[in-house]
């Protein structure tokens, strides 16, 4: 019997929608959970464990605290990435007044989920602003648990790599300073040389967008925009995933590189990041490596199509790549269209990747399956 539910529109209205069982992928269409509501999972990332799929997401709520972390990290499941079940909530905030750096009214980011096959742990890492802080606090933070769909644990917040120097700086980076004055017309330039690399030495680099990595060999990565959203810092975790080692590296010092999301194909890494103008949408990068930690080379643009949808990415903004497990090298862009005035709203474009003469390709399609992710489709 189906049953009718209702779904938040971009008005805060309330308007009656039949669940159904989805059979394909409808980017930017409002997608709904096995209940009938619009998935709640916004700047997400998908953890593939013992044949399910589990979707981690910010749960966004209607108004103006819209991208506040008020209710917390949201789960979805799936055994057929089209149908998802929702977890509730695998991370929830602290009370406020509780003084947590996760209490009610922080922000939290890009969460992202990865399984350690030693401690048999879920852990968390995600971008914390703290609670009447707006963008200052710049941290990253760990949470973790016994199962997929939580409850996690929150265990702290920290800005990375306090008293260390990046493994790629150089003799001037650690003994020649970089002064940056108010109105420095020279500003950008001496940031990518490394202004507020020294300026956050001893307190720890800035993290802001995040993502990580797992590799084959069980080694993660933690991917995060630093310096002001200048730069790219790429960081080894420890073998539990709990913390950062010593071993980190600037990439594309100054590119102002935001939404990392990071996949392995054919032995080679890649990436495709956002451009830096807040929430709207801006032309995708994309680059290679042959190493997680060297030698990263910038490809372009990976979005064919209109000019509007090459300057815009889709009106959509990064979060994941998701290889689909039992096709090889198979691929699916995860990508965020962000609704500030009400975040709720927000929607998902979800594209398959194809790749041309060595680099990642994005096109649109208005409806695609996993079955026919590499034939075109309707274009808009």
């Amino acid at each position: 019997m189906t049953s009718i539910l209702v779904v938040l529109t971009a008005f805060g209205q309330g308007v009656a929608q039949p669940s159904k069982v989805h059979s394909s992928f409808k980017p930017g269409e409002v997608w709904t959970d096995t209940e009938g509501n619009h998935i709640n999972a916004h700047g997400g990332g998908i953890l593939f464990h013992d044949g399910t799929y589990y979707w981690f997401g910010e749960h966004k709520v209607e108004g103006k605290n819209g991208n506040k972390a008020m209710v917390g990290v949201s789960c979805y499941s799936s055994t057929d990435l089209y149908n998802w079940k929702n977890e509730g909530v695998a991370l929830p905030v602290a009370a406020e007044g509780s003084g947590s750096d996760i209490e009610k009214g922080s922000v939290i980011e890009r969460p992202k989920v990865i399984y350690n096959e030693k401690t048999k742990k879920f852990v968390m890492w995600f971008h914390l602003e703290l609670k009447g802080q707006g963008y200052a606090a710049a941290r990253t933070a760990v949470a973790t648990s016994d199962k997929p769909t939580g409850p996690f644990t929150f265990i702290r917040s920290l800005r990375p790599h306090a008293g260390l120097w990046p493994k790629n700086a150089t003799e001037a980076h650690k003994t020649v300073p970089i002064v940056v004055t108010d109105n420095d017309p020279k500003w950008e330039q001496k940031v990518a040389a490394g202004a507020y690399l020294q300026r956050d030495f001893e307190g720890g680099q800035m993290s802001r967008d995040m993502t990580l990595f797992v590799d084959d060999d069980g080694t993660a990565y933690h991917i995060a925009s630093s310096e002001e959203n200048r730069t790219l810092h790429i960081s080894k975790l420890t073998d539990d995933y709990l913390g950062f080692t010593d071993d980190y590296v600037r990439i594309f010092p100054g590119g102002r590189n935001e939404a990392p999301a990071v996949f392995k194909k054919d032995g080679k890494y890649y990436m495709i990041t956002s451009g830096l103008t807040g929430w709207a949408p801006n032309p995708a990068r994309s680059a290679v490596s042959d190493d997680m930690m060297k030698g990263w080379k910038e490809l372009g643009n990976p979005v064919r199509g209109t000019e509007d949808e090459q300057k815009t990415t889709f009106w959509s903004q990064s979060t994941f790549v998701l290889p689909i497990q039992g096709k090889k090298d198979s691929f699916i862009f995860m990508g965020d269209r962000w609704r500030p005035q009400n975040p709720i709203d927000g929607r998902y474009i979800w594209l398959p990747i194809t790749f041309e003469e060595g680099k990642p390709v994005l096109r649109w399609q208005d409806e695609w399956k996993l079955d026919t992710s590499e034939k075109k489709q309707t274009k808009r």
